[in-house]
């Protein structure tokens, strides 16, 4: 069948992924109502259209951190990408780079740092960290991520402990014998609780600057509060992010925390969203409301599952015509 839209893929992904890789992918916490919040938020924001505007000659071009890409949609943070697709995150670097856009590799990626560099060369990526208890483990990532030429550093703050996702706790969610967590293999064998560390604070900020000439992207900030605190610690840019409603559930759509976000670092810092964008339309009003750039997690994997490379391409594609047509009807 043609893929006409997004729920095409994600129609299609369901069908086909092994349930267990499905549930993982479409988990949220608890009630999912913030993960459900995140689109649903979308639709109660209206356009104020104006007309007769000369629509002929569009430039939907940006700049991540004075980098140029092709439109404004990156790929989010998102793990396990073997589950959606065999070459796994090496075709989402493959993808992205065919569409000139910005690529955040996850630290719990199932191919290393090196492959997806080498998948993609000369692409935009940046690498995505958590910080874990054995610390040297994450210096010696973000150290291996400059050395490869990742152009940006993408703290995660949102995720001290792991959110409830009940389908996981019911499917006994574990990777599949023959995927690894290939940038973290050896680490942990040690280490018997959560590797994660709930200490992190503000002050981990200057630490990781010791560590990096790279910019750091601080991801998961929801509040004004943060925001500020966040511009005060030096990071140059930020994602409103509630990890795709994966972590506390009753938190706001990130599309209703941008405004306050946007309001409170006044154009000090870049602010980027994700969560929930399935139409161009959905990309305009981000950008309306102060986001220089949205990313996408979810509808990455259903592209994957669809054709791998191809069917991420896609995707991208379906997004980049709706985001210019919304823009030319909006005027």
């Amino acid at each position: 069948m043609a893929m006409v839209c997004l729920s095409d893929f994600e129609a299609y992904a369901k069908k086909y992924l092994p349930k267990i890789a499905w549930d993982f992918f479409a988990a949220g916490a608890d009630d999912c109502s913030t993960r459900d919040e995140n689109i649903l938020a979308y639709k109660r924001i209206r356009f104020r259209p104006r007309m007769l505007r000369d629509v002929s000659v569009m430039d939907i071009r940006t700049k991540l951190l004075g980098t140029e890409i092709s439109f404004p949609v990156g790929i989010a943070p998102t793990g396990f990408h073997q589950l959606a697709w065999p070459d796994g995150e090496k075709s989402t670097a493959r993808a992205a780079k065919a569409m000139n856009t910005c690529y955040i590799a996850s630290t719990y990626s199932t191919c290393t740092l090196e492959e997806i560099s080498a998948a993609a060369p000369g692409s935009l990526q940046w690498f995505q960290l958590y910080i874990h208890r054995n610390r040297a483990v994450s210096q010696q990532l973000v150290q291996r991520a400059e050395a490869l030429g990742f152009q940006g550093l993408v703290l995660t703050a949102d995720l001290p402990y792991t959110g409830k996702r009940r389908d996981d706790v019911r499917n006994g969610f574990r990777l599949p014998p023959h995927m690894k967590l290939k940038n973290l293999e050896g680490a942990f064998e040690v280490c018997k609780m959560s590797p994660l560390d709930p200490s992190v604070t503000w002050n981990d900020i200057y630490w990781l600057r010791s560590l990096t000439h790279l910019p750091i992207i601080i991801k998961g900030i929801l509040t004004k509060e943060d925001a500020e605190l966040a511009v005060r610690h030096g990071v140059q840019g930020i994602i409103v992010s509630n990890h795709g409603g994966r972590q506390l559930d009753g938190g706001p759509a990130t599309i209703d925390a941008l405004v306050e976000v946007v309001e409170a670092v006044q154009g000090r810092v870049e602010v980027y969203l994700d969560g929930g964008i399935r139409k161009g339309s959905d990309i305009l009003k981000a950008l309306a409301l102060g986001a220089k750039c949205v990313f996408i997690g979810r509808p990455a994997l259903w592209g994957l599952a669809y054709k791998g490379e191809e069917g991420l391409q896609e995707v991208l594609r379906i997004l980049q015509d709706e985001f210019r047509l919304s823009m030319a009807l909006a005027g």
